[in-house]
């Protein structure tokens, strides 16, 4: 049990880059992305296609960094992969949802457009790609690290908890330390008071829609170094994310973070009791248990 709980962290982890992505994006523009899923697969497979494909092509060494089942190419590709997506979930912002935002569409409309949105992304990546699961070094399979305790653990999932913990710490920083974050946050407790004060709320949505992006794509790529590539597979997070979302309370990035990691504990804990299959009813029965026990999440204060 034990074992799985510590495998729940990281797959918490994952979820909690998505959660929090979403919760900025909801926290700003008031509306459930449901493209955010597939930002991530977006994220995964730009990766891919730079480790596999023009980092190969232009001569760069992929040097493995034992005990890692990755190496140079995948350094260079996560950062890279990060904007990419980030300037997506960007432009995706400026030809839909703004001109949406200025015909003050229902939340309903927006919550519709970015459906349709995502299954516009994963066509995309099923046609350049196809359905087949993909790895990022197919082949390579490190052994798994002896912890006390019986815990086995393998040295990429170490590496994805030390990932998250670094893009999280990164965010809070900026948000409690930057001008631009600090904006972010005034904008987020009353867009309309924002504008008033001369902040330019566009320019707030650029960089919440790009942070937002960013995050998804780092979690895709993570998901991908410990399990596999398919295009699914940001979809098939969608529901975990945003019963994390909810649990944690909308719109706070501390809660959208703990959120997570229950959710993810919590899948992974299941599996001792139910086939592994189930793992996505869990986080939906979680998510409907919150919505009619404590709707505003458990940092929103009592319904």
């Amino acid at each position: 049990m034990l074992e799985l709980f510590i495998y729940g962290i990281v797959l918490g982890g994952i979820i909690s880059l998505g959660a929090v992505g979403l919760t900025l994006v909801y926290g700003i523009i008031r509306f459930a992305n449901f493209a955010h899923g597939d930002l991530m697969t977006g994220g995964a497979y730009i990766a891919l296609f730079l480790v596999t494909g023009l980092l190969s092509w232009i001569g760069v060494p992929d040097v493995i960094f034992s005990p890692l089942s990755f190496g140079v190419r995948m350094v260079i590709a996560f950062p890279i992969a990060m904007f990419l997506i980030g300037c997506v979930a960007i432009i995706t912002d400026r030809i839909l949802f703004k001109k949406l935002r200025e015909k003050k569409s229902s939340a309903v409309i927006m919550a519709m457009s970015s459906l349709g949105a995502a299954f516009i992304m994963r066509m995309i990546i099923l046609i350049i790609w196809g359905a087949d699961s993909l790895f990022y070094r197919p082949g390579v399979l490190r052994p798994a690290l002896d912890l006390p305790l019986h815990v086995k653990i393998r040295p990429d999932q170490i590496f994805i908890l030390v990932a998250v913990s670094v893009l999280i710490a990164a965010l809070h920083i900026f948000l409690n330390n930057s001008k631009m974050g600090k904006a972010m946050r005034a904008t987020a407790d009353n867009m309309d008071l924002a504008l008033v004060s001369g902040i330019d709320t566009e320019r707030i949505i650029i960089w919440t829609w790009g942070i937002g992006g960013a995050l998804a794509a780092a979690g895709g790529m993570l998901y991908g170094i410990d399990v596999q590539l398919h295009p699914y597979m940001g979809w098939n997070f969608l529901i975990p994310i945003f019963a994390a979302t909810i649990l944690g309370t909308i719109g706070n990035m501390y809660g959208a973070l703990v959120g997570g990691l229950v959710i993810g504990v919590a899948q992974q804990m299941s599996t001792a009791f139910l086939l592994p299959t189930y793992k996505p009813a869990v986080a939906f029965v979680i998510m409907i248990l919150i919505l009619l026990i404590r709707p505003k999440g458990i940092f929103g204060g009592s319904s």
